[in-house]
């Protein structure tokens, strides 16, 4: 993601310029969008590919158990079916070989929604901001993106730190 960054935006760099199609960027866009008189609710809303199958095949409120169903029957059907992350150029997973990054992420993130969003604490406790930060810092693909090694410790060692704020500041 970040090595492909630069030269696509230099490259949108040396097209906008003198053109008549100025160069901004996505906050830009949508003042613009919204000075038109174009609506937040007029805008499509908008999933990965494949993910409106599986919300078709799934009510809201299913539950995890439901999803996975749909999941795997989805797979089944279609062999171009998949729910793995894959880099803007599709030539690595952030999927495969990551588990040991994947599996703190998700046991942190499931354990904040148990801890402070079920329980209710409030977003002005400033332990829910710090329980939030490190879930946030956490969540980023740039870990797994750039291969296993420092970054995956860095992964590990925010989620461990997350998990400490859950288990001992709440």
């Amino acid at each position: 993601m970040m090595n492909e960054f630069p030269p696509k935006f230099m490259e949108v760099v040396r097209e906008s310029t003198g053109s008549d199609s100025p160069m901004m960027n996505v906050s830009e866009y949508l003042e613009n969008l919204f000075a038109m008189g174009i609506k937040e609710s007029d805008l499509t809303t908008i999933q990965p590919l494949f993910q409106k199958r599986i919300w078709d095949r799934v009510p809201k409120g299913s539950g995890p158990e439901k999803v996975k169903k749909a999941i795997e029957d989805l797979k089944k059907e279609d062999g171009r079916f998949h729910v793995d992350g894959g880099s803007w150029t599709n030539d690595i997973s952030w999927v495969k070989g990551y588990e040991n990054v994947l599996d703190p992420m998700q046991k942190f993130s499931a354990r904040f929604n148990e801890k402070i969003l079920k329980a209710g604490v409030s977003p002005d406790d400033s332990r829910f901001r710090n329980a939030l930060y490190h879930l946030l810092v956490s969540q980023t693909s740039c870990y797994r993106y750039w291969g296993q090694g420092l970054w995956t410790d860095y992964a590990q060692e925010i989620c461990r730190r997350g998990m400490d704020i859950l288990n001992h500041d709440l």
